[in-house]
């Protein structure tokens, strides 16, 4: 670890701060706006739209403006969003409040792209921990949103309205800490290229694909399961606090691993390593589908962060090796945006599916996108044994 991967691990979880909190409020804020109560949740799902509609802009700015100035932009805008969502509350507008968090997607987008950040930022042997190491900030969102929220949410006559305020500074905090990092200059481009192959080329590549799918079902899953556990929680009776504390230990498990996974990468391999978290996946499945107590939920969430862990730093670690330096943008933003996309259909599924299919049926619904994931990463097993056939 040095001066920049500290500074950005600090801005990952200043994002995550930001990420949490909007998925903590938003909702609310949205349930007392809304015309009708099943819209409630569209200022939720607005995020993550605005999410996989941005990774194309965000690419473009990464690649013509360098990673400090681009991040700094994105920060703006979730800065800016925040106030707009902030004024949406103070004036009861909803469709101001969805449009405002579909604005803050660009940040979502922008930040997803810190990790990448940080492989540059480290010699090349250290990559996978630095990868690892900076995802593991993510604790400090996971810690400090919840409690934001909780602090804010009557700091002002409109309920939530300080929180936004909250994130607004936030995002200027984290603008500041950027200021401080030198990230490497931007790769140039060789004679005749623009930006290396095209981006068809490279997703055929097999360690781009298993990277993309693996990334976005396991996080597509992770999304599923965590987004349904309140609701399911409540309509099996338990209080609110028990909520709370499921969720506070899911997202322990999704991020304190980080201070290790990249060791396990660069002692086991990447795949062995996915494949550990497609195992803590089936594994929560199991525990979830023995019952609805509160232990159940618990052990059934941690372990899902766990897994998560696992096969989304694994995936991170498997697509660096599928393009080149000046194919980066162009390829992280193709992977981007498959993630966005399954979180898309997630965020809307997830309610539907827990009201009117119930828990045992949503969780046994997962495991066709995990054995998806399975074949994928036996597929690229398999493959990678043939020398010709390397990523």
């Amino acid at each position: 670890m040095n001066k920049n991967l500290w500074l950005l691990a600090i801005c990952q979880g200043l994002f995550l701060t930001n990420n949490v909190t909007f998925i903590a409020i938003n909702g609310l804020v949205g349930l007392s706006l809304a015309p009708l109560g099943w819209m409630a949740t569209l200022p939720v799902m607005a995020y993550v739209v605005g999410g996989a509609l941005s990774t194309g802009l965000v690419a473009r700015a990464q690649r013509r403006f360098g990673r400090r100035l681009s991040f700094q932009l994105g920060l703006a805008v979730a800065a800016a969003s925040a106030l707009l969502c902030c004024y949406a509350a103070y004036s009861h507008n909803f469709w101001l409040l969805t449009t405002a968090t579909l604005v803050a997607g660009y940040y979502n987008a922008n930040a997803q792209l810190y990790r990448f950040a940080a492989a540059e930022l480290a010699a090349p042997a250290f990559r996978e921990k630095a990868v690892s190491l900076v995802l593991a900030g993510g604790l400090l969102g996971g810690v400090a949103g919840p409690n934001l929220a909780a602090a804010t949410r009557s700091l002002t006559a409109v309920p939530f309205a300080g929180a936004y305020l909250a994130l607004a500074g936030v995002a200027l905090l984290a603008m500041a800490l950027l200021a401080f990092i030198d990230f490497p200059p931007q790769p140039p481009k060789q004679s005749g290229s623009d930006g290396g192959r095209p981006l068809g080329q490279i997703l055929r590549r097999p360690a781009f694909l298993v990277a993309a799918s693996a990334g976005a079902l396991g996080y597509g899953v992770m999304n599923l399961l965590m987004a349904a556990t309140p609701i399911a929680m409540q309509i099996c009776g338990l209080p609110f606090s028990d909520v709370a504390l499921v969720l506070e230990w899911h997202v322990i498990g999704m991020f304190a691993p980080g201070f290790f996974t990249g060791h396990l990468i660069k002692r086991f391999g990447t795949l062995p390593v996915m494949a550990a978290g497609l195992a803590l996946n089936v594994a929560c499945v199991a525990v979830a589908l023995t019952g609805v107590e509160f232990s159940q939920f618990l052990v059934a969430l941690l372990l899902l962060g766990l897994g998560w862990n696992f096969l989304f730093t694994g995936a991170t670690a498997l697509a660096l090796t599928a393009y080149r330096p000046e194919e980066k943008d162009k390829a992280q933003g193709a992977l981007n945006f498959c993630i966005f996309a399954v979180l898309a259909v997630t965020s809307l599924a997830s309610g539907v599916l827990v009201t009117t299919q119930g828990w045992a049926l949503l969780n046994l619904g997962s495991l066709l996108p995990l054995g998806l994931t399975g074949l994928a990463l036996a597929w690229l097993a398999v493959r990678q044994r043939r020398p010709q056939d390397l990523p």
